[in-house]
């Protein structure tokens, strides 16, 4: 295993689609990034609906495991040194606390001082459809320095599984951060 040099945030919420994050979490075990899992009450809900991984086995895969609501954990602070934060899925709820600012869980909270401390904050949002106060708060997340990244399966890399897709839309998303866990099939690749 690779010695941890360099931290990133996963944040899942109740969207639907908690196996996005949980893969995230499986793709970077053996990488040299330090994972800091933050999960909200709904996801571990979600997660009785659409997968059979505990939510305990799922923060096992965390190299650290917040609690939802401990707000003085140290991925609520700037001075706590990550790459940024990837919130995924993204319900609906989260993206809106994230873009008002007003933040009622650590989940919430920690995007909020990534975004403040100007590092990347990737939303893998897993809605549709929108409307229209979506879209304008989507805009307002990208203006204030969030990437928003729906959750949209690509075709080209002509996956044979819902796996292929999971891993691909994950390793896209990874991607943002500059981490190839090689599983993305790129487009000079296809043939």
């Amino acid at each position: 295993m690779a010695e941890k040099t360099r931290r990133l945030i996963i944040g899942i919420s109740g969207a639907s689609g908690v196996i996005y994050g949980i893969r995230a979490l499986q793709l970077l075990r053996d990488t040299d990034v330090e994972t800091h899992l933050v999960m909200s009450k709904s996801a571990e809900m979600t997660m009785g609906y659409e997968v059979k991984i505990k939510p305990s086995a799922v923060r096992e895969l965390a190299d650290v495991a917040h609690a939802i609501g401990d707000v003085g954990a140290s991925i609520s602070s700037g001075s706590f040194n990550t790459m940024g934060m990837l919130v995924l899925p993204c319900s609906i709820r989260t993206m809106s606390e994230i873009s008002s600012g007003v933040t009622s869980s650590l989940l919430s909270r920690a995007a909020d001082v990534v975004l403040k401390e100007r590092r990347r904050l990737v939303l893998g949002v897993r809605e549709t459809p929108l409307h229209t106060g979506h879209l304008r708060t989507l805009v307002r997340l990208s203006e204030i320095g969030a990437v928003v990244s729906p959750i949209v399966p690509a075709f080209y890399a002509q996956p044979t599984s819902v796996d292929d897709i999971i891993n691909h839309t994950v390793g896209r998303l990874l991607d943002l951060f500059h981490l190839n866990v090689g599983v993305v099939g790129r487009w000079k690749d296809v043939s």
